[in-house]
């Protein structure tokens, strides 16, 4: 299989057609080889516009709303960024293309391992991969210009907020299947606000449920 050829077709008929126009995003896209960070049966539907099952439940972004989110995001070259739920490290290695250093955060050991040898193995130096619980983050590498979270969420935990550094960016999808959308948080002067990106529906991280609230 021709993976160049397929990693062109996707960032022109998937990313482009999606209102990314992002030149540094759509570079970094075709960057990456793709098909190095899913399971090894399913190289040849690497660069299919869906999620990708990794094994335990996890799931690499789809690339469409994965770069819009980057957009979203607006990261600078010398952005420290947080990627939570980095998988297998194909988020990280497109980060590492747009920003100053990446921190990976995976709670699957065998997931942070994959990421790590691939990382390694492509020569991508700007990457740590972290293992921990995601919720958590990485409070010993904060603070972060930007926070990428790696799948859906029903609820941010404050540690996040406190993790971003001041007018630093945060991007998240929010919710889970059609009632879904990406959000983009900022802090300024230590003051949170947020705004709508766009609607989507990606795989939910775990460990980010809502919790739930009686009501009498």
């Amino acid at each position: 299989m021709d993976f160049a050829a397929a990693r062109t077709k996707m960032v022109d008929n998937q990313i482009r057609t999606t209102d990314v126009t992002s030149h540094e995003i759509l570079r970094a896209f075709l960057s990456v080889p793709r098909e190095r960070f899913v399971p090894d049966q399913r190289q040849p539907l690497a660069y299919i516009d869906e999620d990708i099952p990794l094994g335990g439940g996890r799931y690499l972004m789809e690339p469409s709303p994965f770069a819009k989110l980057l957009q979203l995001a607006q990261v600078g070259p010398g952005d420290v960024i947080l990627d939570v739920g980095c998988g297998t490290g194909y988020s990280s290695a497109v980060l590492s293309h747009l920003g100053g250093s990446v921190v990976a955060l995976e709670e699957n050991a065998d997931l942070a391992n994959r990421a790590s040898e691939t990382l390694d193995a492509l020569g991508i130096v700007s990457c740590a991969v972290v293992t921990g619980p995601l919720v958590g983050g990485v409070p010993t590498e904060a603070p972060f210009d930007v926070i990428v979270f790696q799948g859906s969420v029903g609820e941010i935990p404050a540690t996040f907020f406190d993790q971003l550094k001041d007018r630093g960016r945060l991007v998240v999808v929010e919710g889970y299947g059609l009632s879904a959308m990406a959000k983009l948080y900022t802090k300024e002067d230590g003051i949170l606000s947020d705004r709508f990106g766009f609607n989507c529906s990606v795989k939910p991280l775990p460990g980010f449920e809502s919790k739930q609230s009686f009501v009498f």
